[in-house]
């Protein structure tokens, strides 16, 4: 990624945005340093572009969100992403939390079900140098298995339940960041470690996710 490119955040921007990390308890380094860089205001909509800087999920086309910046801190926490990683992203969204881990990882791969954000992510993140994230149109449950297995996987909505294909395509001793719970609730964010002896699950905490729905959407 071309340096100047990823400054386009100033230093008082990124201050902002790492204080609302470490208000969320995240202290790994190389993860605020992700957080003072890519500049979130860059993936939020015009209209909403004062308050990008807030700690605050916020509205983008097809009825979903853009994370607040402290659970996308925690959440990329968790996945303990290592420099030489492949990581799998469900949801795409925006591209917030795709660039944030194009800076920890080798290579990001992302599937979004709804055609107009995936376009419009992918071409924000080419704008910004971000040239080490795939984005796909896709049902982001079945995962991207042309590509598995993954060293970790993050998924930014809230299934019912672990979704078995994703677990499946998780490098053994990987990690998977979701939530869990009914999508008209309250959900619980996990940690899911692949095991020899199978997955072993750790209470993050209590966040609200829009649903992981099966198929893509219409246009």
């Amino acid at each position: 990624m071309n340096a100047d490119t990823a400054r386009v955040q100033s230093k008082e921007e990124g201050l902002r945005l790492v204080l609302a990390a470490r208000g969320a308890g995240v202290r790994n380094q190389r993860v605020l340093e992700a957080m003072e860089t890519v500049p979130r205001r860059r993936f939020v909509e015009a209209l909403f572009e004062n308050q990008a800087l807030d700690n605050t999920a916020l509205p983008i086309p097809c009825g979903q969100t853009i994370s607040q910046p402290a659970i996308v801190a925690q959440m990329t926490e968790a996945l303990d992403v290592g420099p030489r990683d492949k990581v799998l992203e469900v949801g795409t969204g925006s591209g917030y939390q795709a660039a944030i881990l194009s800076r920890l990882a080798r290579r990001v791969y992302s599937i979004e079900r709804h055609p107009p954000l995936a376009r419009t992510a992918q071409q924000r993140l080419r704008a910004l140098g971000y040239n080490n994230v795939a984005i796909k149109i896709g049902d982001g449950a079945r995962g991207w298995i042309e590509q598995a297995p993954f060293d970790s996987i993050i998924v930014t909505a809230a299934a019912e339940d672990l979704p078995s294909a994703l677990y499946e395509q998780l490098r053994l001793n990987g990690v998977m960041v979701l939530p869990v719970g009914r999508t008209d609730a309250t959900q619980t964010l996990l940690k899911v470690e692949k095991r020899p002896e199978g997955p072993s699950y750790t209470e993050l905490a209590l966040v609200r996710f829009v649903p992981l729905l099966e198929g893509v959407a219409k246009e």
